[in-house]
């Protein structure tokens, strides 16, 4: 399977071909980071942590600083489960928006955008009350809830509240095409959330290609200058005696010099 983490940015329009008007999302998708593998043998778990967005070192944590030590600081992190640990992705793997494919199907996983507190007609498509005599302030409000004889509230009755704020995913969308060089992907349709907001682009084809820096080799030492053959022994067989200089002292004068210098 193939997923990555990206934010929603803003939608616009493409043109096919044929002339034909497509609304699309765009999506800053990567560059992401693997902070940690979990294998079903260790974690009793198949899945990759991954890591996006830049962040600042100084607002980790100790904690966090430990978990990401050798690599990037990350803004966000989230697991991805996977259906065996034969993923071949390890810690610092790096990939980037090129590891999807143009018109490829995938799957989004976003936050749907705050909406407060809302009555039923909002939050549950409720009709409301008719708008005729007798129904004074009457028109949006929930009605009865069921019997009484329980003197509760059943669970999950649809009432008012808090609306909003929940984990959307939405299948089946195309990518109709892919900015390398932005890090963009032009995704088909709307898709949950906010501009700004956190996504989870995955499918369950393919595999992902990471990216990996070439590991400096340690350093060689230099080896050590050869010491200097010692030399063998000299034997009276290989050693031939040098002829002798004479001394200045022993050498011989001529005679003419010493006749005249006794003179």
């Amino acid at each position: 399977m193939k997923f990555i983490l990206g934010t929603k940015l803003n939608m616009t329009q493409v043109f096919r071909e044929d002339g034909s008007v497509v609304p699309v999302t765009r999506v800053k998708a990567g560059p992401c980071v693997v902070t940690q593998v979990k294998t079903a043998e260790r974690d009793n778990v198949s899945a990759v942590q991954i890591g996006f967005g830049d962040q600042k070192q100084f607002r980790l944590r100790k904690a966090q600083q430990g978990h990401l030590q050798g690599l990037k600081a990350v803004k966000v992190m989230r697991d991805i489960a996977t259906k065996s640990d034969d993923h071949g992705l390890e810690r610092g793997d790096t990939f980037t928006a090129n590891i999807f494919e143009k018109g490829e199907k995938v799957e989004v996983v976003g936050t749907s955008k705050g909406k407060g507190f809302q009555g039923v007609v909002k939050r549950w498509n409720f009709k409301g009350s008719p708008k005729t005599h007798g129904h004074k302030d009457q028109h949006r409000m929930p009605g009865s809830i069921g019997a009484t004889g329980p003197a509760r509230v059943f669970k999950g009755t649809k009432m008012g509240g808090h609306m909003g704020v929940d984990r959307v995913t939405v299948k089946n969308l195309e990518i109709l095409d892919i900015d390398l060089e932005n890090g963009e992907l032009l995704i088909k349709g709307a898709i949950p959330g906010a501009r700004g907001g956190l996504l989870i682009i995955k499918t369950s084809e393919g595999k992902i290609e990471p990216v990996r820096e070439a590991k400096a080799e340690p350093a060689k030492e230099k080896a050590a200058p050869k010491a200097e053959a010692e030399e063998a022994p000299a034997t009276p067989e290989t050693v031939e005696e040098a002829p002798k200089e004479d001394s200045p002292a022993e050498a011989e004068v001529p005679v003419a010099a010493t006749e005249e210098s006794a003179k």
